[in-house]
C-alpha cells in the first residue's frame, strides 16, 4: 500500500463504523497553558475528557499532525541517529466518549490489522495492565478476555503501569491501555528468540504499533483515583511506523513518506543514501526536520527566539548544521526541499500548500542566518584553539558559549575539537548546560491545586459579556495557582460577562463582589475550554453570589483597538494587495499591534493610505454587524476571512463593517460603530520575520496624546530654529556640519593617535626582546583600542596596556603584536589576569581585549601584573 491509501482506508474504515472524521487540528496549541504543540491525536479532545466541553459526536476518528520535541516528550536527539525516531509525526486514532469501549476498541482493531491491512496475526502480541497495588487496581483481566477471542495466551502478555497505565499529566484523565506490537523479525531470529520476550525492550524490529487507552479515571493532585461517570476510548498509531510495515521495509525514512525527500537531497548533494552511515543520518535529520519545520510555520509558528518558536528555530538548525557539516551544504538548501513536500502531503494536509510561499521565504531567511553565526562560531573556536597544544582539552565553559550563543550542538564541537587533536570538558558543558535548564525549569514551574468544587453545574461557564458588562454569578469551582513566586486562584463561574483572552484579544478586567468580600479579577483566560478568572485574593464567602462587573473603560477601549485592527486589516489588503493576510495579533486597551504577510517595508505614502482610510471608515460612523451561529462555508460565502494558525469549530461569529470593506471571523468584542473609535494612526512599522511585517497602532485618546507629542517635539525643534523659515532645511543643514565635523575630528584624532603611538613606543620599557608599554591615557574606549591597534602594528614583539580613568571607574586595554599571539601569547587571557587589581574583568580576542572596573587606584598594580607575566 502507498501511505495515501494507508491513511484513506483507517478513515474509511472507522468511518464506516459511525465514526466522525475530523480534521487535524493545528500542531500550535493555543488555549492550553500545558502544551506548546500538539503532541499527541488526544489533545484537540482533551476538553472532552476533562468535562469542559459537551460531546458533539460520540464516535471520532482522524489523522493528528504531532511534534515531540520539548518536555518529557523529547525525542530531538534521537531523530537521525536511529531509523525510527522523529519530530514530527502523523497519529491515526479513533475516539469514543461515552459510548463503546474495550470490546468493541480491541475488535475493530485487530480487523482493521488483520482484514483490512492483511497483517499476519502470527507476528502480532499485546499487552494489557497488570495491576498497581499502591492505586488499588487489579490487573485488567477484562482486556486480557477480549483478547483472547483473536490471540493465544502467548501473545498476550502483562505489560507494568510504565507501558500499560496512561495518564494525560501529574493530574487528569486516565486509564489503563492495550498497546499492539509486532514482530518484524527476520524468521531465523523468530526460531531463536521468542517474541513474547522482547516485547517494550526496546528492540527496533519488535515494535509497538497501536496504543489502545480505556480512560476511566481522574487523577486528583494528592495522587489518588477517582472513577469517572463517563468511560473513554482513546487510541494513537504511528502512521510512519505502520507504512513502515505495510510497505515491507526496514525503517521508517525507507517508506514514501520520506523517500522522495531523501531522494531530492541525494541529487542536491551528488551523495547515495545508503553509502556512508553519517551521510544517512544526516539525510535523515533534514528529512524529518524539514516537515516538521514546514508544518509549524504553516500553522502559524514563527522561528523566534523563545517559546515555541525557539523550539522551531532549534530544530531548523539541527538540520541547517548537519547539512553544512556532513552533506557540504554553505547555502540555504531546506527552502528548496520545500515543493517535494508539498507535492506529497498537500493534499492531504491544505495549509501546506496555501501557505507555501511563506514557508519558503521563513526557511531561506533563517538558513542564511544560521549560516552566517555558523561561520561567526567557527571563527570563535579557531580563535580559542589558536594557542592550545595537540591533545589540549577545550574547556567546557567555551563549548557551552558556542552552544549557546552560536547554536552549536555539542557534538559539532567534539567533531571539530577532534579534527584538530583536542577533546571537550564534556563535565563543564554538562554543568553550563544543566543551568540553563534549572533556570529554565523555575521560569515554567507552575502548582496547581486541585479544583476546589463549591456548587455543581454544567462545566462551560455562558459567557453574556458581548451584551453586558454586569451579571450575578455563582462561583462553581476554583484553585490555587504558584507560578514565580506568586499566587493567584483561577475561579470557574456558572456564567461571566468576563472575555477570556483569544484571538489576539486580552483578557478583561474588573471585579467580583457580594456583600461578603471584593475580588479583584486580574486577567481573564480559556483554558481547555474553560473560562477562568485569575484572582488574587483566595475567595472565603462562596457560597453566596456574586456580581461580576467588568472594568468598563479598559473594555471600551479594548473594543475600539480591536474594531480598528479589521478595519486596518481591510485597509491593507486594499493598499498593499490581496497576498496580505494576518498573521498573529495583540489588541489592548493601550495599543494594537498586527502582524501580516508582505515582502516589502511600507513606504510612508502606504501607511498614510491605509491611515487616511481607516479613519474616513470611522468618520462615516458604519454600524457593526455580529451575526452568530453560521456554518464556516456561509460565513466565507459571505466573504470572511479565517485567520492564520486558528480552528474554527462548526458554528462561527462573522463581524461586518461594510460588506464590501471588513468581513471576518471573530470572537472578539467590537464597537457598535466605527464612530465610536474616534481616531486612528500608526505608530511604528516593521519586519519581525521573512515576509511577515509587523504595525502597531493608537485609537481614540492614545492616538490623540501620540499626535500631540509629535507636534510637541516639533514646536520644540522651531524654537531651536527661530527665524528659520525652512525647519527641515535647518535641520538638515545642522545633521551635515554635524557629519562633517565629525570626520575632522577622527582625522584629528588619527593624528594624535599616531603621534602618541610613536611617543609612546620610544618610550617603551625593554623586558628582554618585548617592547613592553604600560600607560594612563585621556582618551575614550573606542580611541584607545585605536591607538593600542597602532601600537601593536608598528613593531613585532610589542604588548601594550592602556587605561583610562573616569571619576570612579577605569578601563583596560590589552594589545599584542601578531608574533606575540604566534608564540602562544592571549590578551584575552591576559586581560582576565590583571582586571582584578580594578575591581573589574573583561575578555576579547587573541590580539586585542578590553575591561572595565571601579577601582582607578589599582591601575598601577595592573601595569605590574602584566610586568610580571613578562619576567
Amino acid at each position: 500500500m502507498k501511505s495515501s491509501e494507508i491513511r484513506s482506508s483507517f478513515l474509511e474504515f472507522f468511518k464506516n463504523k459511525k465514526h466522525q472524521i475530523v480534521p487535524s487540528a493545528p500542531i500550535v496549541v493555543k488555549g492550553d497553558p500545558t502544551l506548546m504543540f500538539t503532541n499527541a491525536g488526544m489533545n484537540q479532545f482533551k476538553d472532552i475528557f476533562l468535562g469542559n466541553s459537551p460531546v458533539r459526536y460520540p464516535r471520532v476518528a482522524d489523522t493528528q499532525k504531532c511534534l515531540r520535541v520539548s518536555g518529557k516528550h523529547n525525542d530531538l536527539d534521537e531523530v537521525g541517529l536511529d531509523t525510527y525516531h522523529h519530530t514530527m509525526f502523523e497519529m491515526l486514532g479513533n475516539w469514543s466518549f461515552g459510548d463503546y469501549f474495550k470490546e468493541e476498541a480491541i475488535d475493530w482493531a485487530w480487523e482493521l490489522f488483520t482484514d483490512v491491512y492483511g497483517i499476519d496475526k502470527d507476528n502480532l502480541y499485546v499487552t494489557v495492565f497488570e495491576g498497581d497495588e499502591n492505586d488499588g487496581l487489579a490487573p485488567d483481566r477484562e482486556a486480557y478476555g477480549y483478547w483472547k477471542k483473536h490471540l493465544p495466551e502467548s501473545h498476550i502478555l502483562f505489560g507494568k503501569k510504565k507501558d500499560n497505565f496512561w495518564e494525560m499529566g501529574d493530574t487528569g484523565p486516565c486509564g489503563p491501555c492495550s498497546e499492539i506490537h509486532i514482530d518484524i523479525r527476520r524468521e531465523a531470529e523468530k526460531k531463536k528468540t521468542p517474541g513474547r520476550e522482547l516485547v517494550n525492550r526496546d528492540h527496533p524490529e519488535l515494535i509497538e504499533l497501536w496504543n489502545l487507552v480505556f480512560i476511566e479515571f481522574n487523577r486528583l493532585a494528592d495522587g489518588s483515583l477517582q472513577p469517572l461517570s463517563n468511560k473513554h476510548v482513546d487510541t494513537g498509531m504511528g502512521f510512519e511506523r505502520l507504512a513502515m510495515v505495510l510497505q515491507g521495509v526496514r525503517s521508517n525514512y525507507d517508506t514514501d513518506i520520506f523517500t522522495p525527500i531523501i531522494a531530492s537531497i541525494a541529487e542536491m548533494t551528488g551523495k547515495k543514501y545508503g553509502q556512508e552511515e553519517k551521510n544517512d543520518i544526516a539525510m535523515r535529520v533534514i528529512a524529518d526536520h524539514l516537515r516538521a519545520v514546514a508544518f509549524t510555520i504553516a500553522d502559524g509558528q514563527l522561528p523566534s527566539n523563545t517559546g515555541a518558536g525557539y523550539v522551531i528555530r532549534r530544530i531548523l538548525r539541527r538540520a541547517v548544521r548537519y547539512g553544512f557539516t556532513f552533506l557540504g551544504f554553505e547555502q540555504a538548501f531546506l527552502y528548496r526541499l520545500l515543493p517535494v513536500l508539498v507535492e506529497q502531503m498537500g493534499e492531504v494536509f491544505g495549509e501546506l500548500k496555501s501557505q507555501q510561499k511563506l514557508v519558503e521565504e521563513v526557511l531561506k531567511e533563517e538558513e542564511q542566518a544560521f549560516l552566517r553565526t555558523l561561520s561567526q562560531g567557527i571563527k570563535r573556536f579557531e580563535q580559542h584553539t589558536r594557542q592550545l597544544e595537540k591533545g589540549a582539552v577545550i574547556d567546557g565553559g567555551f563549548a557551552f558559549e558556542l552552544f549557546d550563543t552560536f547554536g552549536f550542538p555539542i557534538d559539532l564541537t567534539q567533531l571539530m575539537a577532534r579534527e584538530k587533536g583536542f577533546s571537550v570538558d564534556m563535565e563543564g558543558f554538562n554543568k553550563g548546560l544543566e543551568a540553563q535548564k534549572s533556570r529554565s525549569r523555575k521560569a515554567a514551574s507552575v502548582e496547581a491545586g486541585d479544583w476546589v468544587v463549591v456548587n455543581s453545574g454544567d462545566n462551560e461557564t455562558v459567557f453574556v459579556g458581548y451584551d453586558q458588562l454586569e451579571a450575578q454569578a455563582k462561583l462553581l469551582r476554583f484553585r490555587k495557582m504558584q507560578a514565580k513566586k506568586k499566587t493567584v486562584f483561577e475561579l470557574v463561574l456558572d456564567l461571566t460577562p468576563f472575555y477570556a483572552e483569544s484571538g489576539g484579544q486580552l483578557g478583561d478586567k474588573g471585579v467580583l463582589e457580594n456583600e461578603f468580600e471584593t475580588l479583584h479579577v486580574l486577567d481573564t483566560k480559556k483554558e481547555n475550554n474553560q473560562i477562568v478568572h485569575l484572582v488574587a485574593e483566595e475567595p472565603k464567602h462562596f457560597h453566596a453570589d456574586y456580581l461580576a462587573r467588568v472594568d468598563a473603560v479598559n473594555r471600551w477601549q479594548t473594543a475600539n483597538n480591536h474594531s480598528a485592527t479589521h478595519l486596518m486589516h481591510a485597509a491593507l489588503r486594499k493598499v498593499l494587495g490581496s497576498h496580505v493576510e494576518q498573521r498573529g495579533s495583540m489588541v489592548s486597551a493601550d495599543r494594537l499591534r498586527f502582524d501580516f504577510s508582505h515582502f516589502a517595508r511600507m513606504s510612508a505614502e502606504e501607511i498614510r493610505q491605509v491611515e487616511r482610510m481607516v479613519n474616513q471608515k470611522i468618520r462615516e460612523n458604519i454600524p457593526g454587524n455580529t451575526e452568530e451561529g453560521l456554518k464556516l462555508h456561509q460565513a466565507k460565502a459571505k466573504g470572511a476571512m479565517a485567520l492564520f494558525g486558528e480552528k474554527y469549530g462548526d458554528e462561527v461569529r462573522v463581524i461586518t463593517f461594510d460588506p464590501d470593506f471588513s468581513v471576518e471571523l471573530c470572537g472578539g468584542t467590537h464597537v457598535q460603530s466605527t464612530g465610536e473609535i474616534g481616531y486612528f494612526k500608526i505608530v511604528s512599522e516593521g519586519g519581525i520575520a521573512a515576509g511577515i511585517r509587523r504595525v502597531e497602532a493608537v485609537t481614540g485618546e492614545k492616538a490623540e496624546d501620540f499626535v500631540d507629542n509629535q507636534l510637541d517635539a516639533l514646536h520644540r525643534i522651531k524654537e531651536l530654529f527661530k527665524g528659520q523659515r525652512d525647519v527641515v532645511a535647518a535641520v538638515t543643514n545642522l545633521v551635515e556640519q554635524e557629519h562633517k565635523l565629525q570626520k575632522e575630528v577622527e582625522q584629528l584624532q588619527r593624528e594624535k593617535a599616531a603621534q602618541a603611538a610613536g611617543e609612546l613606543l620610544q618610550k617603551a620599557e625593554r623586558i628582554g626582546e618585548i617592547h613592553f608599554i604600560a600607560s594612563k591615557v585621556a582618551m575614550d574606549m573606542a580611541q584607545a583600542k585605536s591607538l593600542a591597534h597602532k601600537l601593536r602594528s608598528l613593531s613585532e614583539r610589542v604588548f601594550v596596556v592602556l587605561a583610562m580613568e573616569n571619576g570612579d571607574k577605569v578601563n583596560l586595554v590589552v594589545a599584542l603584536s601578531d608574533d606575540l599571539v604566534s608564540g602562544g601569547m592571549d590578551a584575552g587571557k591576559i586581560i582576565k589576569s590583571i582586571s582584578g587589581h580594578i575591581r573589574g574583568g573583561g575578555g576579547g580576542q587573541a590580539h586585542l581585549a578590553s575591561a572595565g572596573g571601579k577601582d582607578p587606584s589599582g591601575i598601577e598594580e595592573a601595569f605590574a601584573g602584566a610586568r610580571v607575566l613578562l619576567n
